[in-house]
């Protein structure tokens, strides 16, 4: 992989990981098409994320700030020393730090239970086409159907439960973690930007773990014959934080004026290209 390749590659990553159109999918197309060919491995678009992740930090920084100090408080006994109070009864942030742990769950552990079936046998290019459209559609009927009348402040944990295990669903390329949270949101009666801002907050402890979990445990993918390398999985992850941060202003600005549509029509499209491109032979399924 040359150094451009990474830029291609990082700004790619930035401008689909918030979108609900599936970055590990695009990242999975667009790899095979550079001149250095082939997929870019797990590892390398796990760590990556780490830069989009970044660009959360920073736009949401405020807020993380809030609900970590909400949370440590009524843990401490601040609110309340009992166990309703201690977990987050009369704070909202507080609940939304539990909320955000109890989300983490279902992807945390999916992804350490099923990491090489993942890594090894969900990277083939007809799944990734199929569920790009499947849950295009599931996203669609969400859009349409849902009440969109819920604030985050509603929440319960039986909700927080759900959206962590749609998100966890992102563990196969094609799904797209923020388009399974959205979609659940949206099911669960969450505003277009309740949804949203639920999926950035809940995406945090998972892709950043992942990302650091594939750095110390799957690196030497990196540097293997044909692999990235260490420098160019830095600019592509430098790219991505840019990039990411841009399409988030838009990205909350847009939702809160249109509907998801647009992406429902866009996955669609990217499955017809994918299967395109596998019957003329320019990809191959297992890359």
């Amino acid at each position: 992989m040359s150094w451009w390749e990474a830029i291609v590659l990082g700004l790619v990553q930035g401008l689909t990981e918030f979108l609900p159109i599936s970055s590990s999918a695009h990242i999975r197309v667009i790899g095979p098409l550079l001149p250095s060919g082939g997929d870019p491995g797990a590892a390398f678009t796990a760590i990556i994320q780490i830069g989009t992740e970044a660009a959360v930090l920073l736009y949401f920084r405020k807020d993380i700030a809030r609900i970590i100090r909400a949370w440590f408080a009524a843990l401490g006994g601040r609110n309340g020393s009992d166990r309703a109070s201690r977990l987050g009864k009369g704070s909202p942030d507080a609940r939304m730090g539990w909320w955000v742990i109890l989300g983490s769950i279902p992807i945390v552990v999916g992804g350490l239970v099923f990491q090489d079936y993942i890594e090894h046998h969900l990277r083939n290019l007809y799944l990734t086409a199929a569920v790009l459209a499947i849950f295009a559609l599931v996203l669609g009927f969400a859009d349409r159907y849902g009440r969109k009348n819920r604030e985050l402040t509603e929440l319960t944990a039986k909700d927080a439960w759900l959206l962590g295990f749609a998100q966890a669903m992102a563990l196969i390329p094609g799904v797209s973690r923020s388009g399974g949270t959205i979609s659940m949101g949206l099911i669960l009666g969450l505003t277009r930007e309740a949804a949203a801002r639920y999926s950035f907050l809940l995406a945090i402890p998972a892709v950043l773990g992942s990302g650091v979990f594939e750095l110390m445990t799957n690196s030497d993918e990196l540097t293997a014959a044909g692999g990235p390398g260490f420098v160019n999985t830095a600019i592509a992850a430098l790219v991505a934080f840019g990039v990411g941060y841009v399409v988030i202003v838009w990205f909350l600005k847009l939702i809160s004026k249109h509907s998801y549509w647009l992406f429902v029509w866009y996955r669609i499209g990217l499955a017809i290209l994918i299967v395109a491109l596998l019957a003329a032979g320019t990809l191959t399924a297992v890359g």
